[in-house]
This record gives structure tokens, sequence and C-alpha cells, in this order.
């Protein structure tokens, strides 16, 4: 069985994607959580077996893994099931280029429309001048990579997850969006696997 270590809030963009994955990959896994406020709280050793001290991490047999985008190629290339990405190589890559630019840009997005948004309370507070052109950056790449169509390409792919996640932290916001994104990160958020993740008790803050 595969060990998973996520936030204990349940709330690490990041860690939905694995847990989503295996959930995909219907492998057999448990969930540990760590506090990442008291990182004292950690399992002994973990600093040695992520590399990354972050979440997620996990453990395969003999074999520990942390990153997301890095566990959830591996788990493409070492299970069979739902694929993850997609057979075409251009393709393939286009949804690495999507997971890599959603995790490393739009900060101030990130910032002004954490995930507590999309899994707790709204935020009043319009966005910034730089929040707002994150949001039209998004808007901009997310309206070209989809062109109307219900998923990225023609299959869902794990990179659907991180692009609807995204665009939900506007969506549950209530923040301005165009409705075809709208309703592409609604009908993300309804797939059975995503459900599991969006519907674990999570601590009261």
């Amino acid at each position: 069985m595969i060990q998973l270590f996520v936030d204990a809030q349940y709330s690490s963009p990041y860690a939905m994607s694995v847990f989503v994955a295996l959930e995909e990959k219907r492998l057999p896994f448990s969930v540990t959580t760590l506090d990442l406020y008291d990182r004292a709280k950690d399992p002994a050793g973990y600093a040695a077996l992520s590399l990354t001290e972050r979440v997620p991490m996990i453990i395969d047999g003999d074999f520990s893994l942390s990153e997301s985008s890095a566990i959830t190629e591996y788990l493409d290339d070492a299970y069979p099931g739902q694929p993850l990405y997609p057979k075409d190589v251009r393709q393939r890559a286009r949804a690495r280029q999507v997971q890599a630019w959603l995790r490393s840009d739009l900060l101030p997005l990130r910032q002004e429309r954490p995930t507590d948004v999309v899994f707790g309370s709204r935020i009043e507070t319009p966005l910034s001048d730089s929040g707002s052109r994150a949001a039209s950056k998004l808007v901009n790449a997310a309206s070209m990579l989809l062109d109307d169509a219900p998923n990225l390409f023609a299959a869902w792919c794990i990179a659907d997850v991180d692009l609807a996640l995204m665009l939900n932290r506007l969506v549950i916001n209530g923040d301005d969006i165009p409705e075809r994104l709208r309703s592409y990160a609604t009908q993300q958020w309804q797939r059975p696997s995503v459900r599991k993740w969006v519907d674990l008790p999570r601590p009261v803050a």
C-alpha cells in the first residue's frame, strides 16, 4: 500500500493533485497528515525521505518521492489503469507545461485567493492590481488552452485538476470570470476522485 503524506488542513492543491491521481489509478493507499505549522511533529526521518521537506510525499515500498508533478508522472509510468497524462508526446508535454506554470507563476492570485477560499470561506476584498493582472493572465491562457472543450485534451488528464483548482480560486469566491471557464471548473469539480478530496472533513480554524 502506498503511503501519502498531506497537510492536516487538506488545503494543499499539490496534495490534492496526488490524491486524485491515486484515486484515478485505483491504487490502495493510506493518508498521513502533517501539521505544517509545527514541523517538529513530523515523523522521524521525514526530511530525509522527502528531500524537499514538503507535502505531498509518497512512500511506495522502499521508494519515497516528493513534489506533486514528479509523483503523478511516476504513478503514470509505474502503474497501469487510468492514464494521468496524454499518450501523445506533444500533448503530454503541454500538460506538464500547464502544471509547471500553475506551480511557479500567478503568485499574487495565489496569495489573494488562497485555497482557503476553495475549501473554506470567501474573501470580500477585491483583487489588487497585481492580483487582477494575474487573474487576467490565467483567464487568457485557460481560454486559449480549452477552446470550448470539456477537458484540456480529448480525454481528462491530471492537469485538468490543477487548472480547475486555480480557476476555482476565482469561481468559488464569486469573482468575475467568463462563463465557459466557470462551467469547465465546476464540471471538473464534480469528478468522483476530485469530490473525495473536496468532501474530506477539515479541521475548524
